[in-house]
């Protein structure tokens, strides 16, 4: 089949939907299909990696409006960083940029048998449906997957009118994936035949971790982004400038900003660093004794980091923003796993397994099965 996926970013960005874009993409080439990905490629040499999995990368285009490309870079203009400030929210600026993009993209594919649609942004929703109201012939199945919800997202009000945009893909569209069960109900409900539940995929067979050795010190890791007041690991580290035991707290991020008023008083107890490619990130949390997750204030949305978490084999603990965690947090400090967090059923998040459900929404399904199955 002629596949298309399209998304904002892909490798060697990182990030949830990037990845799910990537592996998804090798995953489908590998076993035969014509896979195309656009997205926003920036000046990166895509020579090598579209010769080792046969994957044609596409650039959606150059943003103008300061979307971050691929490799990191963007327009830092001052004006549309201070339109994008004051006003974003009402135009979903610069994200609308991408709608153009895609609609000139698809015009350039002819027929395609799946087109698959990553966001966020929703607005790469937006622009399909600008482009299959008039060309639903052209594309055999859309499915527009969606890590987030947008109207009904738990921790962002969206002006009223955006649910024009949103009853418009949502209308158009065969099929609405989202990577859990609960995030069901942050979509409209003349839309719920529709939602698919396909999760996160990973490639369990590109997996290194380390053996396990106890540190000479209780030593634990999170990796991710923060938000204030919804993921925030504040209160967690107030907690621990209070600790006078010996620990080592590893931090993977570019939330800086949440570490700043807590490095003197933690000192080497606290070591930021920054994003490492997964394959090496995975590795390096093996090492640790345990790891931490912050759950999200939203029933709708969960963190793919379990998922990585889950396979580095180490426990994990589970703490909440306002952290009331006390006595778990020190079980785990003891070496008591017995409360870790537990990731139920972690092959449905086999890429392998995820491709699959993908391709089970296409009436040629039944044609192209592969000996992965």
């Amino acid at each position: 089949m002629k596949i298309v996926i399209i998304a904002q970013n892909c490798f060697p960005s990182l990030g949830p939907r990037q990845h799910r874009t990537t592996e998804l993409a090798k995953e489908l080439a590998w076993r035969g299909h014509e896979v195309i990905v656009y997205a926003l490629l920036g000046d990166y040499d895509y020579t090598a990696i579209a010769h080792r999995t046969r994957i044609s990368f596409k650039p959606l285009g150059k943003s103008k409006f300061g979307l971050v490309d691929n490799t990191g870079y963007c327009n830092r203009s001052i004006l549309f960083r201070a339109i994008s400030k004051f006003f974003g929210k009402y135009f979903e600026f610069p994200a609308i940029e991408l709608m153009p993009m895609v609609k000139k993209s698809l015009e350039k594919e002819g027929q395609i048998d799946l087109l698959i649609t990553i966001a966020v942004p929703h607005t790469l929703h937006w622009g399909t449906s600008n482009y299959i109201k008039k060309n639903r012939s052209k594309i055999r199945l859309w499915v527009a997957d969606c890590g987030d919800p947008f109207m009904k997202a738990p921790f962002n009000s969206r002006p009223f009118y955006f649910k024009y945009f949103e009853n418009k893909w949502g209308k158009l569209c065969d099929y609405i994936s989202v990577p859990l069960h609960e995030a069901t109900a942050a979509y409209y409900p003349e839309f719920k035949n529709k939602i698919k539940v396909i999760p996160q995929g990973f490639n369990f067979e590109d997996v290194e971790i380390a053996k396990y050795q106890k540190n000479s010190i209780p030593t634990f890791a999170y990796s991710g982004f923060l938000y204030k007041g919804k993921r925030d690991i504040t209160q967690f580290l107030e907690y621990l400038t209070k600790m006078k035991t010996d620990f080592k707290f590893v931090v993977y991020t570019q939330s800086i900003i949440f570490f700043s008023p807590y490095r003197d008083a933690l000192g080497n107890k606290l070591e930021i660093r920054d994003y490492i490619p997964r394959k090496e990130l995975l590795y390096q949390l093996s090492q640790m004794d345990f790891l931490i997750n912050i759950a999200n204030n939203s029933s709708v949305q969960t963190p793919s980091k379990l998922i990585d978490y889950a396979l580095t084999q180490r426990p994990i603990i589970e703490i909440t923003s306002d952290f009331k965690e006390y006595k778990e947090f020190q079980e785990f400090l003891d070496g008591n796993y017995q409360r870790g967090k537990k990731i139920e059923n972690l092959e449905q998040y086999n890429i392998v397994n995820v491709a699959n459900n993908f391709l089970e929404l296409h009436p040629a399904f039944s044609y192209c099965k592969d000996s992965r199955r």
